[in-house]
């Protein structure tokens, strides 16, 4: 059985896919076709049922739950692991902090508007409302040349911001920790409802294993990362991998999914998104 496979090109998925798209491990007779896309355009990829099974943001997850359910396996969740603001101009840090700035002002550079993290910039901020959409690793030279005042960045952007002279305004995650006490839901794997459940529970456990063979072999997958990261430098990848692929990685667990049905209502208490009906998540498989 062939199947449609999209994740991004960022060092945690590709760590998390290398094993099972290789066939490092036994895909039981999977194949995969592959495809790579920004985070934004899975989303919206899968807002158009493009694909059987894709990494997308779990705020995007609410617009694509009657299509896809989420798998326990493959998930970026955790602490620490949130998107960070960031700015050229230091003085807007306390201008911001100590209200001295109209917000709607501010011109915000975003990774897509259906992104965890704008999701968590509307919460924390709900005041900024002058977005511009750009590719998530274009996002820091837009704040270096001024061509935006703040810049919304996520993935290996959190460790190389500091090295271009720009500063951190916020780190979402730990406002989103602070606040609800709950690891951030970042992004997961969701699967098409219409294939069968066998399928289903196949690609899940794939993933687990996929990812068990990544950790126990770890120098396995690095030329299939660098060829598709965006920062090509060992320790940055190293340190993106160890931040964004963990325990919940392998499978969500009850913490884990606690955490993003807290995100979900979260959404339908300010009304982004309407009530909740389906079964979310893929029935354990233990």
């Amino acid at each position: 059985m062939k199947l449609k496979l999209a994740f991004s090109p960022c060092p945690n998925d590709t760590f998390i896919f290398d094993a099972l798209i290789h066939s490092k491990i036994d895909t039981r007779g999977y194949q995969f076709e592959v495809l790579y896309e920004d985070v934004e355009n899975l989303n919206k990829g899968v807002f158009d049922e493009q694909y059987d099974i894709s990494k997308l943001s779990y705020h995007a997850y609410a617009y694509a739950r009657n299509n896809y359910q989420l798998l326990n396996s493959g998930s970026a969740l955790g602490f620490g692991v949130g998107p960070l603001i960031i700015c050229k101009d230091p003085s807007l840090i306390d201008k911001i902090n100590e209200n001295t700035i109209d917000l709607k002002s501010l011109k915000v550079a975003i990774p897509g508007v259906y992104t965890t993290a704008n999701f968590l910039l509307g919460i924390a901020y709900p005041a900024i409302t002058n977005k511009v959409t750009m590719l998530f690793s274009s996002i820091e030279e837009a704040v270096v040349q001024g061509e935006v005042d703040l810049g919304l960045i996520i993935h290996e952007n959190r460790f190389t911001y500091s090295d271009k002279g720009l500063f951190k305004v916020e780190d979402l995650g730990e406002y989103w920790e602070r606040t609800t006490q709950h690891p951030i839901p970042l992004g997961g794997i969701a699967v098409k409802r219409s294939l069968p459940d066998g399928v289903k529970k196949d690609i899940n456990e794939l993933i687990k294993e996929s990812i068990e063979y990544a950790f126990k072999n770890p120098y396995s997958s690095k030329s299939f990362i660098k060829s598709l990261s965006q920062e090509m430098d060992d320790e940055v990848i190293k340190q993106h991998i160890d931040l964004y692929v963990n325990k919940f990685s392998i499978d969500l667990g009850s913490v884990g999914k606690e955490a993003i049905m807290f995100l979900m209502n979260k959404a339908i208490e300010l009304e982004l998104i309407p009530q909740i009906d389906e079964d979310l998540f893929l029935n354990s498989i233990r």
